[in-house]
């Protein structure tokens, strides 16, 4: 990626939504702008786990800020990643579509454990490169409104990830209602923060790990405060958190807490934060952490930055993982892989060359991930296999997709065969159809596992909601199995709102 290039990241917090805009400097990126906006989304969830209309008009108002501060970014500069209160919310669909509207790009809602890899990334990034700090096994913690992540890593690569269901905004509402600080609501909320990280303690034991990092929201305030108080710039203790839980107490309300260094929108969701920070520290037996300056925002961008098609793509060995594990046929998945391609190529031929910076290029990457796993479920059964599929891709941890690109990827699977029903939602997206209609074929032409042959073979539009499929003479005489087939999948598609047609098969 050219030097002075902009890329932009856009985090959707349970507490505050914030856009980072950083600048490539060979290899490194340098803050040009940061902006940040209080929501509190996290405390607009109401008891059936839905967004409240005041909770998604907040973020509506703050996303429409960045996204005014975003125009003439290219897409390819821009990512916008929600975490936890989104990855709960039930009714999220309705606030991402106008969301992703009114910010102007696509917003990923990602996994626990992927937001904790991107986190991990951000901190790494950040750290200052000796060989000691190389060689440092490091614990990266950060307390988020409703959820903690906890990784631990080396040099670049996080080895071990984890996201746990405790945060500060979530713990506030539960055990400081009206911003009352009490000893009682401090012992209750460790307690209760200890029940839930309890699965850590095998996993993040002090002798796996040299230095303990503290990244973004809760940890960062904390710090800052400690600070103030003639503590040692960029690093948390024991005594230093003990010392800011009594200043709490003495205050025993949020609204007449005053304490320098701490900012007034913090106030609200400090004791859950800290009765959190108190329990890792207290399960993990931290004996001081230091400050990050790297965070969630920070491994966007340098994911963005890797991104670029000169540098490998993660996603592509989370794919090239995925279809070993459940022992594809690699002969089959490349027949089909090809076919698939060629035969989308002809529907869109802005996607030659597999250029990442188009949507017909990465719409054709995509095909190409499908097809490597569409067989995956036939490890569980043969039959239905495609059901299993797509279950597999709907719950499984893959580094560097996001939530919704694993959700299409299993819809192209689930797709691939058999009834259209069943994915009727996602034939609303006329890329998904291109690419949906490339694999069925694709499949049904390699359905000897052989190669196909593709001779005379044309797809194309007959209008916008009509496709048709041409073949040389005497190729339906010649492949009569796979004529029977093609006209077979003519009458899946007319029980949907899109058609094929055959020309000459």
């Amino acid at each position: 990626m050219q030097n002075g290039t902009r890329l932009a990241a856009v985090d959707l917090g349970s507490n505050s939504f914030r856009l980072e805009i950083g600048q490539v400097d060979h290899g490194q990126i340098h803050r040009a702008e940061y902006l940040k906006e209080t929501v509190r989304q996290g405390n607009g969830l109401d008891s059936a786990r839905n967004l409240t209309p005041e909770a998604m008009q907040r973020g509506w108002d703050a996303l429409a800020r960045f996204g005014e501060r975003l125009a003439g970014f290219k897409r390819s500069q821009v990512r916008a990643v929600a975490t936890q209160t989104l990855r709960e919310a039930r009714n999220r669909e309705e606030f991402l579509l106008r969301a992703r509207t009114i910010l102007g790009f696509g917003i990923d809602v990602i996994t626990g454990r992927e937001e904790a890899r991107l986190i991990y990334q951000g901190v790494a990034h950040l750290v200052p490169h000796t060989d000691a700090s190389n060689r440092e096994r490091r614990l990266v913690v950060d307390i988020g409104g409703r959820s903690t992540e906890m990784i631990i890593g080396q040099g670049l690569k996080a080895e071990v990830m984890e996201s746990y269901r405790v945060g500060s905004v979530a713990w506030s509402m539960k055990h400081f209602p009206e911003g009352q600080f009490t000893t009682a609501a401090f012992k209750a909320a460790e307690i209760a923060a200890k029940a839930v990280l309890d699965d850590a303690l095998a996993t993040y034991v002090p002798d796996r790990w040299d230095v303990a990092y503290g990244a973004s929201g809760t940890i960062g305030a904390v710090g800052d405060v400690l600070a103030a108080a003639g503590g040692e710039p960029g690093l948390i203790t024991r005594d230093g958190l003990d010392w800011l839980v009594d200043r709490l107490l003495k205050a025993g309300n949020a609204d007449r807490l005053r304490i320098e260094g701490m900012r007034e929108d913090r106030k609200a969701v400090i004791g859950g934060g800290v009765s959190v920070l108190r329990a890792v520290f207290d399960l993990l037996e931290i004996e001081e952490m230091k400050v990050a300056q790297g965070a969630l925002r920070h491994g966007v961008l340098y994911e963005l930055l890797e991104r670029d098609e000169s540098v490998a793509d993660l996603r592509a060995s989370t794919v090239a993982r995925l279809a070993n594990r459940f022992a594809v046929d690699a002969a089959q998945v490349r027949r089909v892989s090809e076919t698939a391609a060629a035969l989308f190529l002809q529907l869109e031929p802005a996607a030659r060359g597999g250029s990442t910076t188009s949507r017909a290029g990465r719409a054709l990457r995509k095909i190409g991930w499908a097809a490597q796993l569409h067989e995956i479920g036939a490890q569980i059964s043969h039959s239905e296999y495609h059901k299993h599929g797509a279950y597999i891709l709907d719950n499984a941890d893959a580094p560097g997709f996001a939530v919704n690109e694993m959700h299409w990827l299993s819809q192209l699977v689930l797709g691939h065969r058999g009834k259209l029903r069943k994915i009727e939602a996602s034939l609303n997206d006329e890329t998904f159809v291109a690419q949906l209609l490339a694999l069925r074929l694709a499949v049904i032409l390699c359905h000897a596992r052989r190669d196909p042959d593709l001779e005379g073979l044309r797809l194309g539009r007959a209008n916008s909601q009509l496709f048709a499929i041409a073949c040389r003479a005497g190729w339906s005489e010649t492949y009569p199995q796979s004529a029977h087939l093609l006209r077979e999948e003519v009458l899946a598609w007319q029980k949907a709102a899109w058609r094929l047609e055959l020309k000459g098969c």
